[in-house]
């Protein structure tokens, strides 16, 4: 055998030189622009540099990976690789906390090696904005993991700091990444860099230095201070909970005949008790704001029926749980999505500001706006007086011809004034909403919801209060408020089938559980499947 196979090569020491970094970002959170001016950086210093992209299925339902390897210049020309690998990765910046999360998954993080670098701040995914109740996942629990899995990690809202200079996040995360002192480059280089690219110098510059002194100081910009001393080896803890506030609420502003309504109603949702009051306030503000100032005293003269009931069932024992619930999810149910609320929501005052804000858009810059609709007949008839739309529904011929006729998909540019019309006479139509066939529809269906919670109060006070609760599976409005209708009739059904039962409570709270899991409602089948078995179970 050749002894020459058995003497191992030498590795090449100019490989300790090569870095290599990831930045993990979505659409909209410049990645691109970061990437070239990493990549501009790098060649300023004299360095050789390779990037790479590899994008993600869709906006928020995965991340562009921009990959780049660098080192210093050596007269030969370096063959990089093209992808990121796992456990080989120095600087991992992620545009925002759960790519941070994704990033760690994937195992990009080592606590040997890599420099973590991820916004606080969240930009909702898909799979979290889908799911019928809250599906917001936990970014502390990826805080948490992040200090244990990286070698250091820097963490602060850098889309605040982007957002108060008037620049986008790359700026921020391009001064962290040079407060992290992990590349050889003066801060001036970076600066430079910005520079070359000639557009919103001056805001991104500010964003950068202000992100730059951030992490050098491993804390959160003054606005957004920690308390807590940074942990040893440069990992920033957790930021503590901020305090809330006292927020005095806005002004009301209009007529003097109807800012003493308002301050009447206001009067008699503050004599309510004190577990109620957060809840009534609120409420009120809600149907107020939907409808009117009659409305308001509606939700008031629901309220109190329910809340006497409640004291007759021995309600001051348990802080008026079941009225504090009611005050809650009787105003969300009283104000039901429907057309007019759209229109309404989309030709409001200061709507036009708020985009423009959003958009970032500076003095002069036109702006358009595209609405999209589709509306169908179930919708626009059911707009229409009791009486009629009833009568449209039921002859079929007369429903198909509104449906072939409205149910189609439609743009509109509210940013001009046509189509912004048309929305705001839509709009108005909320002033005959309480005579139409949906408000008669949405009325019963709540009394017949209060009717059912309030029969258990005295036998079950805790059934009573999360029969109540069920209502926060209906939302929207269209296919989502069908969908909805249908899993809260079917949580209803399974708690008529363990009334009476000790732990009629818990397990109306567990199909309510059930149906919040998943959209297709696979979990709560398995749950009513677990109840009908019980139940017959005891009836034998």
């Amino acid at each position: 055998m050749n002894d020459l196979a058995l003497t191992p090569k030498a590795p090449d020491v100019r490989l300790g030189d090569i870095i290599k970094l990831a930045v993990l970002a979505v659409g909209g959170q410049g990645g691109g622009v970061l990437s070239n001016w990493i990549v501009d950086l790098a060649e300023r210093n004299g360095y050789a540099v390779q990037a790479t992209s590899v994008a993600g299925v869709a906006q928020r339902t995965g991340a562009t990976i921009y990959y780049m390897e660098m080192m210093p210049e050596t007269g030969r020309t370096p063959v990089f690789a093209l992808a990121p690998a796992e456990g080989d990765v120095d600087i991992l910046i992620a545009a925002e906390m759960m790519e941070a999360g994704r990033a760690m998954m994937r195992g990009f993080v080592t606590p040997d090696r890599t420099t973590l670098i991820a916004s606080s701040h969240r930009a909702l995914a898909t799979s979290e904005k889908i799911h019928p109740g809250s599906g917001i996942a936990d970014s502390a629990a990826v805080r948490r993991a992040a200090a244990e899995s990286a070698r250091n990690f820097i963490c602060f809202d850098m889309e605040a700091v982007a957002r108060e200079a008037g620049s986008v996040i790359s700026s921020s995360l391009f001064g962290a990444l040079a407060g992290s002192g992990m590349l050889p480059f003066e801060p001036e280089s970076y600066r430079e860099t910005i520079r070359a690219s000639g557009r919103g110098v001056d805001a991104s510059i500010a964003a950068f230095d202000e992100a730059r002194v951030a992490a050098e100081e491993h804390r959160a910009p003054k606005a957004r201070e920690v308390d807590d001393a940074p942990e040893p080896g440069g990992v920033l803890p957790p930021a503590a909970t901020p305090v809330e506030e006292h927020i005095e609420p806005e002004p009301m502003a209009g007529p003097e005949k109807m800012l003493g309504e308002w301050r009447d109603l206001s009067a008699r949702a503050d004599a309510l008790p004190e577990p109620v009051l957060p809840f009534a306030r609120a409420g009120l503000k809600k149907v107020v704001d939907y409808q009117d100032l009659a409305y308001g005293t509606e939700y008031l003269d629901r309220l109190d029926e329910l809340l006497q009931k409640d004291r007759a069932a021995g309600g001051e024992e348990h802080e008026f749980d079941f009225t504090a619930n009611a005050a809650k999810y009787l105003a969300n149910a009283m104000s039901y999505d429907d057309i007019p609320r759209v229109a309404d929501l989309k030709t409001r005052k200061g709507r036009d500001a708020r985009i423009s804000e959003e958009m970032r858009a500076s003095d002069g810059t036109l702006i358009q706006v595209t609405e999209y609709f589709h509306p169908r007949a179930e919708e626009m008839v059911s707009l229409l007086p009791a009486g009629l739309g009833g009568w449209i529904e039921s002859r079929p011929k007369v429903f198909a011809g509104i449906d072939k006729l409205v149910n189609k998909g439609r743009r509109l540019r509210t940013d001009r004034l046509p189509a912004f019309l048309m929305l705001y006479t839509v709009a108005g139509f909320r002033r005959i909403r309480r005579r139409s066939l949906r408000h008669k529809r949405e009325m019963a269906h709540v009394d017949e919801w209060l009717g059912a919670a309030t029969s258990r109060l005295t036998g079950d006070y805790a059934h009573a209060t999360e029969t109540l609760k069920v209502r926060r599976l209906i939302k929207g409005y269209s296919d989502t408020h069908a969908r909805g209708v249908a899993k809260f009739d079917r949580v209803m059904s399974g708690a008529a089938l363990v009334e009476g039962r000790d732990d009629a409570a818990a397990w109306t709270a567990r199909l309510l559980t059930a149906a919040l899991k998943d959209p297709k409602g696979e979990a709560l089948d398995g749950a009513l499947q677990t109840v009908r078995s019980m139940t017959t179970a005891g009836q034998a």
